[in-house]
Parts: structure tokens; sequence; C-alpha cells
């Protein structure tokens, strides 16, 4: 009798499990964070800069799950913390206005991550809505810092570190939200989801 292996929860279990294919998926969230970071458009009016980082975020935890999304997003900052110019606009260390969405993103990656493990990611609403929580937790972490960094009040942190980048969140959200759910059906036609 055969037994049969778990149907997996996140999409990085589809891949087979060994401990270097664990560290090179957790290694390639890290990577994949760094490199949306380079992708930056200063803003005149704030001191945090567009970038396409809480996508990668997002969509790393969504995909790797807790445990593995939050290794990655660990590495991410300690190597940032240790001096590799991989934050956004190739900063590095913890001293930048904008470091507590680094911070963030470690807590948005444990809980979207863990709600991804529940099926989340296989329906479009449902992954919008993951992406929206995940943001909340960012932007809690983000303005928060922000308003202490820059020494101003949090209404002033939330007009400087939030308001501006809605219209781009939502677009992020609405990309995630159709590409996880493709994924798994595209998964699903190929028969690799158990």
């Amino acid at each position: 009798m055969a037994i049969a292996a778990p149907a997996p929860r996140v999409l990085a279990d589809v891949v087979p499990r060994t401990w270097w294919r664990e560290a090179v998926v957790v290694l390639g969230g890290a990577l994949f964070v760094g490199l949306s970071a380079q992708i930056a458009i200063p803003l005149p009016f704030t001191p945090v800069p567009l970038t396409l980082q809480t996508f990668a975020v997002l969509l790393a935890a969504a995909a790797l799950g807790s445990v593995r999304g939050v290794l990655s997003m660990l590495v991410y900052a300690v190597v940032g913390v240790i001096g590799v110019p991989w934050f956004a606009e190739g900063s590095s260390g913890f001293s930048a206005a904008s470091f507590g969405y680094i911070i963030g993103f470690i807590v948005a990656a444990a809980v979207v991550g863990r709600i991804a493990e529940s099926g989340a990611t296989r329906s479009v609403p449902r992954t919008a809505l993951l992406m929206v929580i995940g943001n909340v937790i960012i932007y809690a972490f983000g303005v928060a810092w922000l308003a202490r960094a820059i020494d101003t009040s949090l209404a002033n942190a939330i007009s400087l570190g939030l308001v501006p980048f809605l219209i781009g969140d939502a677009i992020k959200i609405a990309a995630a939200a159709g590409l996880l759910p493709a994924a798994w059906k595209g998964l699903n036609k190929y028969g690799l989801t158990g």
C-alpha cells in the first residue's frame, strides 16, 4: 500500500523538500525582495520611495508559507543591516526612515504565510484580502518607525508614508490576486497539487 504525500498548502510545497531546496527557496525569496527594492522611484515630498518591495514580500510570503517566508525576510533584513546595499535606493543599515517597513515585512510574512497555508491563495477574493492584511501590517510598522525617525506626528507620517502609496498598492494587490490563483490553477491542470 502506497502512502500519498500530503497536498501542498502553499506553492513552495509543490517542490519536494530537501534541506538544500528549502535553503534555495528561502534565499530566492530574499533575493526577490532585494531585487524588487532596486526598482525605486524617489518621491520629492516623502523620505519613503515608491518600490515593488511590498508586492515582492507579500507574494513571497504567500508562496512560501510562514516559516520560509519569515526566514526569507530575516535574511533580507540581516544582509541589508550588515551592509549589503539592497534596501530601497541601494541603502543598507537600520537607520533609514523607512526601516520600519522592513520590520513590517518580517511580521507580515509570518501572518500572510500562515493564512496562505490555510488555502487563502487559491481564489482571487481571498488572495486580495490576504494582501490587504499584509499591507496593513507593513504600514503599521513602517509609519510608526517613520514618525519616530523624522520626529513628526503620526498623522503627518501617515500622509508621508501611507497615503501616497495606496493607488500603487491597489494595483499590486490586484496583480497578486490574479497571479497566485492562476499559479494554483496551472499546477492543478498538470496534476501537481496532489
